[in-house]
């Protein structure tokens, strides 16, 4: 592992996936869970600091914390308590040298710093990414008909993106990527909406799980133009790996093609090449390997140069998927650093590009393809 060029170490970023912080300090079983996205720590012993991303915490974080490198963990922890949350988050995300955070506040929103606080730790922009489930199950649980869904989830969605710079779908966690290219028809929505709340009068959550009703919702971000993010490949134990290779997407992508509106595959481990395949050959998708880089650690740079082995330098974009830690920002901002670099150095050292082509490269993964495509005023 090399140093940065400088000119990557000094470049502005746009993350355009991620989530909120903590503000309350946690114990080292709260730190360890959430470094993995395992639901627990494992009862067996086994401590996350002992894998990659725990040695990553280590290496790149505990300086942050005016630690030296290695700094054993409970070192660490006993620092991190020491100077509080709130002057810990501060710290790492001021730190990172990104301009614009993207964020889904869907998940566990109660737990997390909202947009506007967010934006006051970190002292950069902030703007929200709408998860469409989240949406239209806040509308089933207010109280809808299946004759009525259709209208009430749009007055909802409305309301929601009035300032939202995209939206979002968890398809995968709920059905998988196999999603059928076609519209579905106004009736076969409320067919399924009727399916739904049959279910939902019985007891269970209204946990929005229909091919159908994902697909009309991601129907409906892009009949307001905003950019769609899908949640690719990698993730907890809620989902179901082989269902999310994002080569499953290719119906849905051949029929939004001439929508104009931007496809965005996030995460994509351990299907990235298929993901960087289809950025290729889709005019309108764009990829990164958000999650996996602070989970990858110092092999983290080898991910992404296997994404451009094929993805175009205009169809990649940086993200965390930070979430709950701030050290998780850190570390996803550095390794992507890294990896650019490494990648960058190795292609001038081959004479393959000059510096001011490895400079102008750099800016469109950095900032400005997400700075386009969500249309971010500057």
């Amino acid at each position: 592992m090399t140093g940065l060029l400088d000119f990557v170490a000094d470049l502005p970023l746009v993350d355009h996936h991620c989530h909120g912080v903590r503000t309350r300090g946690v114990d080292r079983d709260g730190f360890e869970r959430m470094l993995t996205e395992a639901d627990t720590v494992s009862p067996l012993g086994v401590s996350l600091f002992d894998s990659l991303i725990g040695l990553a915490v280590r290496e790149r974080c505990a300086p942050v914390l005016d630690l030296p490198k290695h700094a054993p963990a409970d070192d660490y922890l006993a620092r991190r308590a020491e100077l509080g949350a709130e002057e810990v988050n501060r710290r790492f995300l001021r730190a990172s040298g990104t301009t614009d955070y993207l964020l889904d506040s869907g998940f566990l929103p109660e737990s997390l710093t909202a947009t506007t606080e967010f934006a006051d730790l970190a002292d950069a922009r902030a703007h929200e990414v709408v998860r469409l489930e989240q949406v239209a199950e806040d509308v089933v649980r207010k109280g809808t008909t299946a004759a009525g869904f259709t209208a009430d989830f749009a007055a909802e969605l409305d309301r929601r993106t009035a300032n939202a710079v995209g939206v979002k779908s968890i398809a995968a966690y709920r059905v998988g990527l196999e999603l059928s290219g076609e519209r579905p028809e106004p009736d076969e929505v409320a067919d399924a909406a009727g399916r739904w709340l049959a279910r939902v009068d019985t007891g269970q959550a209204p946990r929005l799980a229909d091919e159908v009703l994902h697909r009309h919702l991601i129907w409906a971000g892009i009949d307001r133009r905003l950019p769609v993010q899908f949640h690719v490949g990698y993730g907890d134990a809620d989902v179901d790996l082989h269902r999310c290779d994002p080569l499953r997407l290719t119906a849905l992508l051949r029929a939004t093609r001439d929508a104009g509106v931007p496809i965005l595959l996030l995460h994509n481990y351990p299907f990235h090449r298929n993901a960087a395949y289809l950025a290729q050959v889709f005019e309108h998708v764009f990829v990164d390997v958000g999650l996996i880089t602070h989970n990858a650690g110092f092999r983290a740079p080898a991910i992404l140069a296997e994404v451009l082995e094929v993805a175009p330098f205009g169809k990649l974009l940086f993200s965390t998927d930070a979430f709950g830690l701030a050290e998780l920002y850190h570390l996803g901002t550095a390794l992507f650093r890294q990896g650019l670099s490494d990648f960058l150095r190795a292609a001038l050292a081959a004479d393959a590009l000059s510096e001011v082509d490895a400079i102008r490269l750099s800016r469109l993964a950095g900032h400005e393809n997400a700075a386009r495509i969500y249309r971010l005023e500057r």
